[in-house]
């Protein structure tokens, strides 16, 4: 149902009833328990999404085309060197970049070892134990929906590195737009992680490709990277390339 929300921005019980097969007093139960979980607004008849870029907590959003951001996320790590740094953000994509780069093959051999520098709480859970992997992690206030370390403190860390790479999840990429995040303290956060980089990768799967956000993150001139599947709209990709993006399809 989460998904659907997230598809059409509100959903009917009638109508979802029928296409999950269930009777319509399951869905007006297990709608009433999204809403106590504050993932949906209760409406007469149905329920509504409670943002314009739906923004599912990460613990909820896992399975979502998960074969599409593993591709995505071996593709962006693909990008990476050895002893290179990598700056990370937080969600469902960065963190398949996280595991593809945590266990590439010669990683745990290599001379150098490779520093990602992260404000995503669940991906430094995932790299702590990985010792070829020099893990940096900024502080500040952790957003339950994202799992991302936000405000003053991880501003303050970040202002103070440098970046190889700053491979990024977004809500929304497009060429007039830009990147967007649905949440502006988010979106500071990533931008700055994008100023402090040689290179700029947004990762993201093609639902990202015509979605709408709240907050600007940076423009698409700053972009040198997207990597998103191949169900990617042939439109948007063309966008993006003619205004300088490279696009890499997984």
């Amino acid at each position: 149902m989460l998904d659907l929300m997230g598809e059409a921005g509100h959903v009917d019980v009638d109508v979802i009833a029928r296409q999950m097969q269930v009777s319509t007093s399951t869905i007006r139960r297990d709608l009433n328990y999204l809403h106590d979980q504050q993932l949906v607004t209760r409406t007469r008849g149905g329920a509504v999404a409670t943002t314009i870029s739906y923004d599912l907590p990460i613990r909820y959003r896992s399975l979502g085309r998960r074969s599409d951001k593993a591709r995505i996320g071996q593709m962006a790590a693909d990008l990476v060197g050895a002893s290179d740094i990598v700056g990370l953000n937080g969600g469902t994509t960065t963190t398949e970049v996280a595991r593809a780069l945590a266990v590439r093959e010669g990683a745990e051999t290599a001379d150098q070892s490779l520093t990602i520098v992260t404000n995503a709480i669940n991906i430094a859970g995932e790299l702590t134990v990985r010792r070829h992997v020099k893990l940096v992690v900024t502080g500040g206030v952790a957003r339950p929906q994202a799992y991302e370390l936000t405000g003053p403190l991880a501003y303050d860390t970040l202002s103070q590195i440098n970046l190889d790479w700053a491979i990024m999840g977004v809500n929304a990429f497009d060429s007039v737009g830009g990147a967007r995040a649905s949440d502006e303290a988010e979106a500071q956060i990533n931008r700055l992680m994008a100023r402090r980089a040689r290179s700029v990768v947004i990762v993201a799967d093609s639902s990202k490709l015509t979605a709408r956000a709240f907050a600007h993150i940076c423009p698409v001139d700053d972009i040198d990277y997207l990597v998103t599947d191949s169900s990617a709209p042939d439109a948007a990709v063309q966008g993006l390339r003619d205004s300088g993006v490279q696009v890499l399809l997984a």
